[in-house]
């Protein structure tokens, strides 16, 4: 059976010319975009779309032509299509990850100042020589020796004030799951 009667037998809904076609030419297609993909079962797909569309469209067939350039150009716009369709994927994951992103920042930025803003209202709500402390070691970064040494007391003092101080914090944070460490660094900035 040649190219020429298998057209005309597609026409005629006839399924064994179009199982024909498909032994005939699938390998070779699917050896043919994979060229261009890389990728043996993105071949394999683009291929089976290519004879779909061919079977959709077997009406629109040229009686007098093989249908084996058809095919090619079929399974070729099939992997630009694919391309297409990628390319618009990726720049919409990208887009989508760029928002959530800035978003995230925000969020973020926006639950940080809380609760920096709660750290600042839990040391503020200290008694007036543990905030003192607190301050001096976390916000000016003055050691426990030195602030023994200022203040006049013991080095004991200043870690029963500091434990006193954390202790206040992790209470005013216990659902909070942000790492302490982070906040009292962040104070540091403000």
């Amino acid at each position: 059976m040649d190219d020429i009667e298998i057209v005309k037998a597609l026409k005629k809904n006839n399924k064994i010319a179009f199982k024909y076609l498909f032994e005939r030419y699938y390998s070779r297609i699917v050896s043919y975009i994979t060229t261009y993909t890389h990728n043996q079962s993105l071949s394999e797909d683009i291929a089976q779309q290519a004879f779909i569309h061919l079977w959709e469209d077997r009406f629109k067939l040229d009686d007098g032509k093989s249908p084996k350039n058809y095919l090619y150009a079929i399974a070729y716009n099939r992997y630009i299509d694919t391309i297409k369709k990628s390319k618009k994927r990726e720049l919409l994951l990208e887009e989508i990850w760029e928002s959530a992103l800035r978003n995230r920042i925000m969020d973020d930025s926006e639950l940080l100042e809380k609760r920096i803003d709660k750290m600042k209202l839990i040391i503020d709500s200290l008694p007036p020589k543990c905030k003192e402390i607190i301050q001096l070691n976390k916000i000016q970064g003055v050691t426990y020796r030195e602030i023994a040494k200022l203040m006049g007391v013991s080095i004991k003092t200043v870690e029963s004030q500091m434990r006193i101080a954390f202790k206040k914090i992790r209470e005013g944070f216990k659902n909070d799951h942000l790492v302490l460490f982070i906040l009292i660094r962040s104070l540091k900035e403000v």
